[in-house]
C-alpha cells in the first residue's frame, strides 16, 4: 500500500516536458562524441563529420527561422553560405587570415545580400517569393564563377585555417570542433530567444494571416525583412565554419542544388522545431555517408556486379527514402516524435 502511494504521489514527466529533453541530449551527444571519438580509433573522421553535422545544423536553424516560422521559402539560401565562405577565401588571398576580421566581414557581406534581396523578393508572395530567391542565389552562383583571380569554377583552395587573435587555434581539430558546437549552441539560443520574443510572435502570426497582422497594425514586411536579414547572417557564419573545415571554397557552396538540401534537411527534422533542423541534418549527412556501405551490406546475396552497381547508384535509393520518411513522418522527425508521445 506504502509503495503505490508513493507511486501515485510521484510526478511523471509530461510529454511536452519530455519533448523539452530532445535539444538537451541531443547536445550533449555532441559535446560527448570528441570524448567517445579519442577511444574509438578514428577519432580525425568522426570529429570531421560531426562538425560537417553541426555545421549544416546552423545552416538549417538559419532556413528554419524564416520557413518554420515566417513560411518564407528561400530557394537561395545557400547563397549565404558561399558569402560566407568566400569572405575566408578571399581576405586570405590578401593576407588577412585572422577570423576576428573575417566574421564580420562575412556577417555584413551576408546581411548586406540579405537586406539588398529581401527587400525585393519579400515583396512577392509565395511562387514568386521562391523563384526570386533562386534567380538571386544563381546570379551569386554565375558571379562566383567569373572571378577567375579567386579560382573561378575550381575554386580556391586555403592556405591553412583562419587564426583568432595570431593564434592557428583552429588548425587543431578538436578545437574547432568545440567552436563549431560554440557557433551552434549560440545559433540555436538566439534563435529560441527571437522566436520566443513579440518578435518572434508577430513573425508567427505572418505565417498564419497576414492580412490580419496588417489589420491590427503591424507591418509584416519590417518584421519579415529583419528575420531574413538575421537567417542570412547565420547561413554566413555557416559558410565561414565551412569553408575552414574544409579549408576550400568554390561556387559549389551556393548551387540552388545545396538550397534544396537544406529546404529538405528542415522539413526531414520538422519545421518550426529549430532543434529539429539540426536532427534533420543531422539524418540527411548521416544517411548520405553511410547508404552506400549499407547497401553494400543488404545486397550481399547479389552477385558482385549488381552489389557494386548498387552501391555506385546509391543516390537512386538515398532520394526516395526521403521522400517516404518525409511522406510517413507528417511534421518531420520531430511530428513523429511528437506522436509517439501523445500515443
Amino acid at each position: 500500500m506504502t509503495e503505490l502511494t508513493e507511486m501515485q504521489s510521484t510526478p511523471v514527466p509530461s510529454p511536452s516536458m519530455r519533448l523539452e529533453l530532445i535539444p538537451i541530449i541531443l547536445f550533449a551527444a555532441f559535446a560527448a562524441t570528441p570524448i567517445l571519438a579519442a577511444y574509438s580509433g578514428a577519432e580525425g573522421y568522426v570529429l570531421s563529420l560531426l562538425t560537417r553535422v553541426m555545421i549544416f545544423g546552423i545552416a538549417a536553424i538559419s532556413l528554419d527561422l524564416i520557413l518554420g516560422y515566417g513560411a518564407l521559402v528561400s530557394f537561395g539560401h545557400a547563397a549565404f553560405l558561399g558569402i560566407g565562405g568566400y569572405a575566408v577565401g578571399i581576405l586570405a588571398s590578401h593576407g588577412i587570415e585572422d577570423a576576428l576580421i573575417q566574421i564580420p566581414v562575412a556577417l555584413a557581406a551576408s546581411a548586406a545580400f540579405a537586406f539588398l534581396t529581401g527587400a525585393i523578393s519579400l515583396r512577392t508572395k509565395g511562387v514568386y517569393f521562391i523563384m526570386i530567391t533562386l534567380a538571386f542565389g544563381q546570379m551569386l552562383f554565375f558571379l562566383a564563377t567569373s572571378l577567375a583571380a579567386y579560382g573561378g569554377d575550381d575554386g580556391m583552395t586555403l592556405s591553412a585555417r583562419s587564426l583568432v587573435a595570431g593564434w592557428g587555434v583552429l588548425k587543431n581539430d578538436v578545437a574547432f570542433y568545440w567552436v563549431t558546437l560554440l557557433c551552434l549552441l549560440g545559433t540555436y539560443g538566439l534563435s529560441r530567444a527571437v522566436v520566443a520574443s513579440r518578435f518572434g510572435r508577430v513573425l508567427r502570426g505572418t505565417r498564419e494571416n497576414t492580412i490580419r497582422m496588417e489589420a491590427i497594425g503591424f507591418q509584416p514586411f519590417r518584421y519579415q525583412l529583419v528575420a531574413y536579414v538575421l537567417s542570412g547572417m547565420m547561413a554566413g557564419l555557416a559558410g565561414f565554419l565551412l569553408a575552414n573545415q574544409a579549408e576550400f571554397v568554390s561556387p559549389a557552396f551556393m548551387t540552388w542544388q545545396r538550397s534544396g538540401e537544406l529546404i529538405f534537411m528542415v522539413v526531414l527534422g520538422g519545421l518550426g522545431s529549430l532543434h529539429g533542423a539540426v536532427i534533420g541534418a543531422a539524418t540527411f549527412l548521416l544517411l548520405e555517408e553511410f547508404l552506400p556501405e549499407i547497401l553494400h551490406v543488404v545486397s550481399f546475396f547479389l552477385n558482385d556486379d549488381v552489389r557494386s552497381r548498387l552501391a555506385e547508384n546509391w543516390k537512386m535509393v538515398f532520394g526516395p527514402l526521403l521522400i517516404l520518411i518525409v511522406l510517413f513522418a507528417r511534421g518531420g522527425i520531430m511530428g513523429l516524435l511528437k506522436r509517439g508521445h501523445h500515443d
